[in-house]
C-alpha cells in the first residue's frame, strides 16, 4: 500500500538538479510529467520532466510485477510521483546532453496523479513544432516546451536582476494607477466604462508618465516600477496590446547622468542573466546622423553599409527622375551593397515591388559594378564624369550593386533603411553573436502632422529641450498663430531625449522633463493645446508644477523586446506567457468576447455592432 501522497509531496526533490553527489541508500521522491518512454523487456525507462529538468527513471521487474505493469500503462504527459533510490548509470548509458545524465532513479513506488490526453503540441524541442495557431490555443502545453520554460525563467531572472540593481541605487518601487483618465500619448487608449460614474470612462495606462512625474514632485526622488502598459495599436512582431516595461524616474538628474546609470543597469543585468557583455562605452549619435547614415533612428550597427548623399551629384546627371526630385527639394540617396551584383533580376524586381508596396517608393533604380564598369539602364543618363564621381562617393567596388531612392525624405529614408537591413541579412553581413548598442540623442522636439500640417510631439508633450534651444522655444511659444517659417523653425528645436537601441531594436527611451510651467505652456501653445484643453487633460500635473517641481527625467525599457533579442526569438510573443495574435485575440481564452446585455445595462452602454 502506497504512502500518503501529501507525505510524498513534503519529501519531493527537484529531479533536474540531481547528480552523483546525491547518490545514497535513502529513497528520494520526484514528480512531474512523463516525457519519453522506452520498454526494453522487463525494464521500462521513463524520462520524467518538470521545471528543473529531466531525470531518467527505471522500472525494473525485480522491484515487483505490479510496479512494472503500472509503468507500462503510462503515456506521454501523464502526471506521476515516484519514490526510489538514486544510482549511477552504467558507463555506456551516460547521457552527456543532460545535466542529470550520469544518474537515474530506480523506482520503488509509483502513483499516477493524473492521466493526460495526447498532446496537440509537439513538446520535444528537437522535433517539428506545431503551427503558431495551435501553440497559442494550447498555450499551457506550449509553455511546457524547453525553449518556453527557458524564456519564462530568464524573464524572471532578468527582472530580478533589474530590481536588485535599482534597490542598491536606493530607488523605491511605487505602484501607479491602472485606471486613469485618457491622455494623448501617441497611440489609442483602451477605455474602461465606469459603472459608478455613468457616461465616464477610465483609460488603461500607455505608460505611467504623468504619475511618475508627480512622484518626483512628491519628494520620492528615485522611482521605479515593473509596469504593465496598454496600447490599442496595430500589432506586429515586436508589439503587443499589453506589455511590461521597466519604468523609472529620477530628480536632480542630467541626461548624461541618467544614460550612464542606465548603461550600467542594462549591462549588469544582461551579463548576469545571459553572460552578454556590451561595449564599455556605448556610443551616442544624433537623431540626424542616425537617419542620414542608416535611414532610421534605430539602426543596426552590427554591420556597415551606410547611405550616401547624392543631392549635388544628381544635378550632374541627365536622369530626369533624379533631376526633378533634386530641383523640387526632395532627396536622392544611395545604398551600396557589397557583393550585391550577385542579385538576380527577379530578386531585384521583387525588391522593387516590396519597397513600392510597403514604403511607398515610386521605384528602385540600381546599377551593378561589373568587370566592364557600371551596368544598368540608368548608366546611359550618366556622363562619364558622373559615373566616376558615383564610384568615388559610394566607395563602390567590382561585384557591388548601388540602389537609389529619389523622393521625399520620409520615403527615401524608410526605403533605404529597410533595404539596408534586408541586404544585410541576404548577404550574411550581420553577426548573430555580436551585440551592438548605442544611444540616439538630439531628437527633434516636434514633427509635422502630414494630414493637418500642425506640429505634434515626437515623443510626448512633457519633454524639455536642450539648453541651447530653450530661448527659441519660449519665443515661438508666445505666438498665437504660426507661419510656415515658424513651423520650420520649431521643427529644428532639439529635445533633451534619448533612446537606447540594441541590434537595431529600440529597447528603451526617455527624456529630461519640463519642470517649469512657463516652458510647459510654450510647448502646449505650439501644439495648439489651449488652456481649457490643457486643464481638462493635464490639469493636475500643471497644478503640481506650481508647487516646487525639481528638475527630473526618466526612461522606460521594454522588457519583452529586450528578452526577445537576448533569447534570439523573432517575436515578442515567445517571451510573453499568454500573448495576443496580430488581431489582438487570445487563442486560448478567446478574448475579447461579447458580454451579457445585463452588463451593458449596468454600465448604461449599448453596442452599435450587429450581433453575428
Amino acid at each position: 500500500m502506497s504512502k500518503a501522497v501529501d507525505e510524498l509531496y513534503e519529501r519531493r526533490t527537484a529531479c533536474g538538479r540531481l547528480s552523483k553527489k546525491d547518490i545514497s541508500s535513502e529513497t528520494l521522491v520526484i514528480a512531474g510529467w512523463v516525457f519519453r518512454y522506452r520498454d526494453q523487456g522487463g525494464v521500462i525507462f521513463i524520462d520524467l520532466r518538470e521545471r528543473s529538468g529531466i531525470l531518467q527513471v527505471v522500472f525494473d521487474k525485480a522491484e515487483g510485477e505490479k510496479l512494472l505493469q503500472d509503468a507500462d500503462a503510462l503515456r506521454a504527459e501523464d502526471v506521476i510521483i515516484v519514490e526510489g533510490t538514486l544510482r549511477a548509470r552504467a558507463e555506456d548509458a551516460v547521457n552527456p546532453k543532460l545535466p542529470t545524465g550520469e544518474v537515474e532513479l530506480l523506482a520503488k513506488n509509483l502513483i499516477v496523479l493524473n492521466k493526460a490526453k495526447p498532446s496537440p503540441v509537439t513538446l520535444d524541442e528537437h522535433e517539428d513544432e506545431a503551427s503558431e495557431e495551435i501553440r497559442l490555443k494550447y498555450r499551457y502545453l506550449d509553455l511546457r516546451r524547453a525553449p518556453m520554460q527557458k524564456a519564462l525563467e530568464k524573464k524572471h531572472l532578468f527582472i530580478k536582476s533589474i530590481r536588485n540593481f535599482l534597490d542598491n541605487k536606493e530607488f523605491w518601487e511605487v505602484e501607479t494607477p491602472i485606471l486613469n483618465k485618457s491622455t494623448p500619448e501617441g497611440a489609442r487608449d483602451f477605455l474602461v466604462p465606469s459603472r459608478l460614474n455613468a457616461g465616464d470612462f477610465y483609460a488603461l495606462p500607455q505608460s505611467p508618465q504623468i504619475f511618475k512625474q508627480i512622484l518626483m514632485i512628491s519628494q520620492v526622488e528615485k522611482y521605479y516600477q515593473i509596469a504593465r502598459c496598454f496600447r490599442d495599436e496595430d500589432l506586429r512582431k515586436d508589439r503587443q496590446p499589453e506589455f511590461t516595461q521597466i519604468d523609472l524616474e529620477m530628480s536632480y538628474i542630467s541626461a548624461e547622468m541618467l544614460m550612464r546609470l542606465m548603461e550600467d543597469m542594462i549591462k549588469t543585468s544582461l551579463n548576469d542573466v545571459f553572460s552578454v557583455q556590451l561595449s564599455e562605452n556605448i556610443p551616442r549619435i544624433s537623431y540626424h546622423e542616425a537617419v542620414e547614415t542608416y535611414g532610421t533612428d534605430r539602426p543596426d550597427t552590427r554591420f556597415e553599409m551606410p547611405l550616401t548623399e547624392l543631392g549635388e551629384w544628381a544635378k550632374t546627371t541627365e536622369f530626369q527622375v533624379f533631376l526633378k526630385v533634386s530641383e523640387s527639394g526632395g532627396r536622392v540617396k544611395a545604398l551600396r551593397v557589397p557583393g550585391g551584383a550577385a542579385l538576380s533580376r527577379k530578386e531585384i524586381d521583387d525588391l522593387t515591388k516590396w519597397v513600392s508596396q510597403d514604403y511607398k517608393a515610386k521605384g528602385l533604380a540600381w546599377i551593378k559594378y561589373g568587370e566592364e564598369g557600371l551596368e544598368s539602364v540608368v548608366t546611359k543618363f550618366l556622363p562619364e564624369d558622373s559615373q566616376k564621381k558615383l564610384i568615388e562617393l559610394t566607395k563602390a567596388e567590382k561585384g557591388d550593386i548601388i540602389f537609389f531612392a529619389a523622393d521625399t525624405s520620409d520615403v527615401v529614408f524608410a526605403t533605404l533603411g529597410a533595404l539596408r537591413l534586408k541586404m544585410g541579412e541576404r548577404f550574411n553581413l550581420i553577426d548573430a553573436n555580436k551585440w551592438s548598442a548605442l544611444w540616439i540623442v538630439d531628437f527633434p522636439l516636434f514633427e509635422l502632422d502630414k494630414e493637418t500640417q500642425n506640429l505634434s510631439s515626437l515623443h510626448h508633450p512633457f519633454t524639455t529641450v536642450v539648453e541651447e534651444d530653450l530661448e527659441k522655444l519660449l519665443e515661438l511659444g508666445k505666438k498665437e498663430t504660426l507661419s510656415k517659417e515658424d513651423k520650420e523653425a520649431a521643427l529644428k528645436i532639439r529635445s533633451n531625449a534619448y533612446d537606447m537601441v540594441l541590434n537595431g531594436v529600440e529597447i528603451g527611451g526617455g527624456s529630461i522633463r519640463i519642470h517649469k510651467e512657463k516652458a510647459q505652456k510654450a510647448v502646449f501653445n505650439l501644439l495648439n493645446i489651449k488652456d481649457e484643453e490643457a486643464q481638462m487633460k493635464f490639469g493636475f500635473l500643471l497644478e503640481a508644477l506650481k508647487y516646487g517641481a525639481p528638475p527630473h527625467g526618466g526612461i522606460a525599457f521594454g522588457v519583452d523586446r529586450l528578452l526577445m533579442i537576448a533569447l534570439g526569438f523573432s517575436s515578442i510573443r515567445d517571451v510573453i506567457a499568454f500573448p495576443k495574435t496580430q488581431k489582438g485575440q487570445c487563442m486560448m481564452s478567446l478574448a475579447p468576447s461579447s458580454v451579457d446585455i445585463k452588463q451593458l445595462k449596468e454600465l448604461q452602454l449599448r453596442s452599435l455592432v450587429a450581433k453575428k
